[in-house]
């Protein structure tokens, strides 16, 4: 066992690893909590919808010659507002419309990337990750993005978290709900542009929803879910990590199958022991 633990350590230190290890934490543990709010609010494929845009924000920002990741936010941004728009109108169904506007922004980024000539982009990096090949500048921007959201996050906690619960009586209260819905948005689009160098578009919205989902299980108040959230991916991207260097597996892949493997474990954990753990608070259980 001291053996594993020793090997499992050294690992960790080499650069690429270490890298690897310190980029995958930062997005962990931004995406955990606000993937929370994901799964409260029922925007599981609202959320992958903005992630299957991001390919077309990539070559927006080929194109502009600006950087990838402010590419794919504008674009995400742009996208929610367009779907936020078109919603309202009544004009076809929210899933279906979600639906056709995933799918053809995807198709659109695809046929964007064709199109731009004199540019070799490393498609399957996008789609499916490489944090393996994070430097410090990629840190610098990811720690950086990382703590503007958790600030944003911890200081309009109780009011997305009034607006998630009851959005009526939020309104009645004072409270500017459709400032906090574009703020949420907002909070998305900056995560999975971040999240996207760790897992890549397709499986960037796994970041959000499975630490969350384990976490709902094991907590019963909004922060003690919030924190084993974060918990959760950070252990994921830990164990995803050690999996793919021992096994030399696509690393994004084994990061989402650690972080399924948690969730499976977490069916069958003595969930009042594991509660005490997590829970500060007693209030909240309504968004479970």
């Amino acid at each position: 066992m001291g053996t594993t633990i020793s090997t499992a350590l050294m690992v960790m230190i080499e650069d690429f690893m270490l890298r690897a290890l310190l980029g995958g934490l930062g997005v962990a543990g931004v995406a955990g909590p606000l993937g929370c709010f994901v799964i409260w609010r029922h925007m599981v494929y609202f959320g992958a919808a903005l992630a299957h845009s991001a390919l077309l924000g990539v070559a927006l920002g080929l194109a502009t010659g600006l950087p990838a990741d402010l590419g794919i936010a504008v674009l995400c941004l742009l996208m929610a507002l367009g779907f936020l728009a078109l919603d309202q109108s009544r004009l076809v169904a929210s899933d279906t419309l979600l639906g056709i506007l995933a799918h053809a922004s995807l198709a659109l980024g695809l046929l964007a990337l064709a199109l731009l000539e004199g540019l070799r982009v490393d498609l399957m990096s996008y789609l499916f990750g490489d944090i393996l090949a994070l430097n410090l500048t990629d840190l610098v921007v990811i720690y950086g993005l990382m703590t503007v959201v958790m600030g944003i996050l911890l200081a309009y906690w109780r009011p997305l978290l009034s607006a998630t619960v009851d959005e009526d009586l939020a309104r009645v209260e004072g409270l500017n709900t459709r400032w906090l819905k574009l703020l949420f948005t907002i909070l998305m689009a900056a995560v999975i542009a971040i999240g996207m160098k760790v897992v890549g578009i397709l499986m960037v919205i796994s970041l959000l929803i499975i630490p969350a989902a384990t976490a709902r299980r094991l907590a019963s108040s909004p922060e003690g879910m919030a924190l084993a959230a974060a918990l959760s991916g950070g252990l994921s991207v830990v164990l995803g990590l050690l999996g793919s260097y021992w096994w030399d597996l696509p690393s994004g892949a084994a990061i989402v199958a650690a972080a399924a493997a948690l969730f499976l474990l977490s069916l069958g954990l003595p969930v009042r022991a594991v509660r005490e753990i997590f829970n500060s608070s007693k209030s909240g259980t309504a968004l479970r």
